[in-house]
């Protein structure tokens, strides 16, 4: 393994009760480098994500982030992009406000914004491209706007890690390439490592370096070609599985809570 590299797993394992979702996971993530998580709900992906985070204790093995052993305190340049999940109607933050909270949201204390943090709002809305709608409350934004906002947010301290749980689920395409551009420029010209979770590869595979595939159990780490044929994951799932290309998207055919255009359910609780 090497020193700089923003994400170290080391003969990692986590159980949940009597079951294991994975064990003797190495995974080595180089500067820039844009990992996809695939796999069917219950495989532990999500589980994976909170372990980097600090979140899940492992069975077995450890977790170096950005130079440092994970812990429960988290580390700020590590960002997160969680799944879009419409917030209440009535929520009256503002956009920028929620954008904020990634700047100023670990100071204790009343909420006294410093000029630099005001400044960096207005950066991190104009990245996103929020300027639009950054003023309005959030409750009556669309879930594409609401998910830009969060990825302001996460990108607040210039992640050196970013982690993104299946950030894309309930978008439209045209917002779902908008959220993978904004997360792929950041990488590009930071040098941020992605992990990126998803039920979908098709919006993100063109800027995947490596997919880890996790099913059963088991797992298989490699460039796309690699991992996404119908050998590979049929020896995973134990079962017949049938990689095709069919109008230049990915379709795999015959896994489990699979459908026709490599979706697995997104919720992945309990695990």
């Amino acid at each position: 393994m090497t020193s700089d590299s923003p994400l170290q797993i080391s003969g990692a394992a986590l159980r949940r009760g009597d079951r294991e979702l994975w064990s003797g996971l190495d995974l080595d993530v180089a500067p820039g480098e844009f990992i996809a998580v695939l796999g069917p709900s219950g495989s532990g992906k999500t589980t994976l994500l909170r372990a980097i985070l600090g979140l899940e204790r492992l069975s077995s093995g450890s977790i170096r982030a950005l130079g440092s052993e994970v812990r429960r305190a988290g580390n700020r340049r590590i960002g997160y992009v969680p799944q879009q999940r419409p917030l209440p109607p009535e929520t009256s933050l503002r956009g920028r406000d929620l954008v904020g909270l990634g700047v100023d949201g670990h100071r204790f204390g009343l909420p006294f914004p410093r000029r630099g943090d005001r400044e960096r709002v207005r950066e991190l809305v104009r990245a996103v491209g929020a300027e639009g709608f950054a003023d309005r409350p959030v409750g009556e934004l669309s879930g594409g706007e609401q998910q830009r906002l969060r990825v302001g947010q996460a990108l607040a301290d210039d992640p050196g890690l970013l982690l993104c749980d299946e950030p894309l689920t309930s978008l439209d395409l045209a917002n779902q390439q908008a959220v993978v551009r904004l997360i792929d420029h950041h990488r590009a010209r930071s040098g941020a490592a992605v992990v990126f979770v998803t039920h979908d590869i098709n919006p993100v595979l063109e800027h995947v370096d490596r997919i880890l595939y996790i099913a059963h159990g088991r797992f298989m780490l490699g460039a796309p070609d690699e991992v996404l044929n119908s050998a590979v994951l049929s020896d995973l799932y134990d079962a017949p599985v049938y990689v095709l290309r069919a109008g230049g998207r990915l379709v795999v055919v015959g896994a489990p809570d699979a459908d026709d255009a490599h979706h697995h359910h997104h919720d992945e609780e309990p695990e």
